[in-house]
């Protein structure tokens, strides 16, 4: 199965994970496709293949030197974004780009254009992989995973090409900051790993922000809106005056490199309760923390404002930043940087305004940067992946293990 075929095939797999039922997977559809992936697997002859009850999928291509080279990883997650519908996702192929719009649903009126998406005009000539414009398209990471096994069988058929053992795991619940809980490193037995969840050509990422999650329930008290003076608490109204107290131009829309930001992502409510959901993302540990405590300062004041206990906030830290995991083991960085340099890719190390998995996995004591995986616009109707991009991901994998083996 060629790398296109796979990743069509994978991305007709509904793998949307969710943050509400609390289970791991968190929805049925990423164990399904794990089961598919292990099928595959085992048909492609790895070895030690295992899959347990929380869908983490973990397979070996053993060394093919007897020289001493360190085990390493390769990295992706099962699941797709909760931002949009992945069931039924019906990509289609649109071959060498000419620079103009792209129609993707002409009944809804739905375009892809270089108009809005710049980045479009960067692939001119190339075969863009695109959504029917009513879901999202799965590159995200279902790229990476076609990468990473297309590589494990390029490497499998040509034995020239030397290589010490090689781990390749894929994992749900990335998408809502749940990937690595329950990855078993020590059973994955790595000395270092890479996570293929990146995005442009040449992404090669070993700093993240550091990310919490916050939640603000707002209680209220109803009355007859006609005899309400002095009675009624209408909680969306004090909602309100909480989100117009935090700096209105630190949200991801005005901020960009380095800069963190605070990020409503809900609102539920009605006069007796209203509940916000933010995530909160900075790369320096010191400014993230100040951001925390900015929080939890502004619900004091709606407190003091409008009674004890008006207002309630639930935090919790998601992940932080892996560079100071990573700077001890620098070499796995350069390693990665040489290997694309020698396929053709130029190099972009940045920092991830995001998170990966790789982040946790190294705080849990596996040094896992990121590289890409090539698709753009992730979470929307609007994303898509050139072909080109798939093929140099998956070459970069294959010169990482050859230049490993290489310089044991």
């Amino acid at each position: 199965m060629a790398l296109v075929e796979r990743f069509l095939k994978y991305v007709s797999f509904d793998t949307q994970s969710s943050e509400e039922t609390r289970l791991t997977p968190s929805t049925p559809g990423q164990m399904v496709f794990a089961k598919y992936l292990k099928s595959e697997l085992e048909s492609l002859g790895l070895e030690e293949i295992t899959l347990d009850e929380h869908g983490y999928l973990f397979a070996t291509l053993p060394a093919n030197t007897d020289k001493k080279v360190p085990t390493i990883g390769f990295i992706a997650h099962m699941d797709t974004s909760p931002d949009m519908s992945g069931k039924d996702v019906t990509p289609r192929i649109v071959e060498n780009y000419n620079g103009s719009d792209i129609v993707l649903n002409a009944e809804d009126k739905i375009v892809l254009s270089p108009v809005q998406f710049p980045e479009l005009l960067e692939h001119k000539g190339e075969d863009l992989i695109v959504t029917n414009g009513k879901t999202l398209l799965g590159a995200d990471d279902k790229a990476g995973i076609a990468e990473i096994i297309s590589a494990v069988v390029y490497l499998k058929e040509h034995p020239e090409i030397k290589h010490g053992k090689i781990r390749i795991g894929f994992n749900p619940d990335e998408e809502i900051g749940e990937g690595a809980h329950k990855f078993d490193v020590e059973k994955f037995g790595c000395e270092w790993a890479y996570t293929m969840d990146g995005g442009e050509v040449g992404e090669l990422e070993f700093e993240n922000f550091n990310a919490a999650a916050a939640k603000i329930i707002f209680k209220g008290r109803n009355v007859h809106p006609g005899y309400a003076k002095h009675k009624m608490i209408n909680s969306i109204r004090i909602a309100n005056q909480f989100i117009s107290m935090l700096p209105r131009h630190e949200t991801p829309e005005h901020t960009e490199g380095y800069e963190g930001f605070y990020h409503l992502v809900g609102i539920q409510g009605d006069v007796e309760q209203t509940t916000l959901s933010y995530i909160i993302r900075d790369h320096d540990r010191s400014r993230f923390e100040s951001r925390k405590r900015e929080m939890a300062h502004l619900v004091r004041k709606i407190n003091s404002e409008f009674g004890e206990d008006v207002a309630v906030l639930e935090l919790r830290d998601q992940y932080y930043n892996m560079r100071e995991k990573i700077e001890p083991v620098m070499h796995i960085i350069d390693t990665a940087f040489a290997a694309m340099e020698a396929v053709g890719v130029k190099p972009n190390v940045k920092p991830i305004r995001g998170g990966t998995d790789g982040a946790q996995l190294s705080f849990k004591g596996l040094p896992c940067p990121n590289i890409f995986a090539g698709g753009l616009n992730f979470h929307g109707r609007y994303e898509f992946v050139p072909i080109q991009n798939m093929e140099k991901a998956m070459k970069v994998i294959v010169k990482i293990a050859e230049l490993v083996a290489q310089k044991s």
